[in-house]
């Protein structure tokens, strides 16, 4: 089957929301413009590095143009996205490879999310998961400015630490039932 990609250029919108309540959130990244809208399903641990490693990204691009880059240093709060994520949700893939790139040329960076692949497809998909062609796995490619990408990572940090509060002897995620703490010998909390 051939690949399919869904790119985006100056999104409407790009987000990372969840559905569920913490502790058995689902996790998406979701980019949408003219009516189309596109949801991939990934771990919080990926939008959680992906937000931290663009950050990483933009400040690496602001300090190598001397400042001269279109990046704000902080997300603009007048485009601050707060909206749960669009209606119908439908997810196109789960995400296995993901990779960032700031192209200086164009004063942007690009997201690239790329489908987990299977098992059995993984030896012969292996090579093709870095290259651009028809015969790799399926890809979510999306390309922001520098204040759109600095309120996509803001809104994914805050996404991924309003989860359950950590114990606070152990700080392993607490249920609302409370936890067996190993630091208490397996006492509950």
């Amino acid at each position: 089957m051939p690949r399919q990609v869904f790119f985006y250029d100056q999104p409407e919108r790009f987000v990372a929301g969840t559905v569920g309540q913490p502790g058995a959130r689902a996790f998406y990244l979701q980019a949408s413009a003219r009516g189309r809208i596109t949801s991939v399903l990934l771990e919080k641990t990926q939008v959680a590095a992906l937000a931290e490693r663009i950050e990483e990204v933009l400040d690496e691009a602001l300090r190598r143009s001397g400042g001269d880059a279109a990046i704000p240093a902080a997300a603009p709060k007048d485009l601050l996205d707060t909206a749960p994520l669009d209606l119908p949700l439908e997810q196109e893939f789960r995400v296995g490879t993901m990779a960032l790139a700031w192209d200086s040329a164009d004063g942007c960076l690009v997201v690239e999310a790329q489908a987990l692949i299977e098992e059995d497809e993984e030896e012969e998909g292996a090579e093709a998961i870095f290259r651009d062609d028809d015969t790799g796995p399926d890809m979510l490619r999306v390309r922001l400015t520098g204040a759109m990408a600095r309120v996509f990572a803001k809104r994914a940090l805050d996404l991924v630490a309003a989860g359950r509060k950590p114990c606070p002897f152990c700080n392993l995620p607490l249920d609302p039932e409370g936890h067996l703490c190993p630091r208490a010998n397996g006492y509950r909390r």
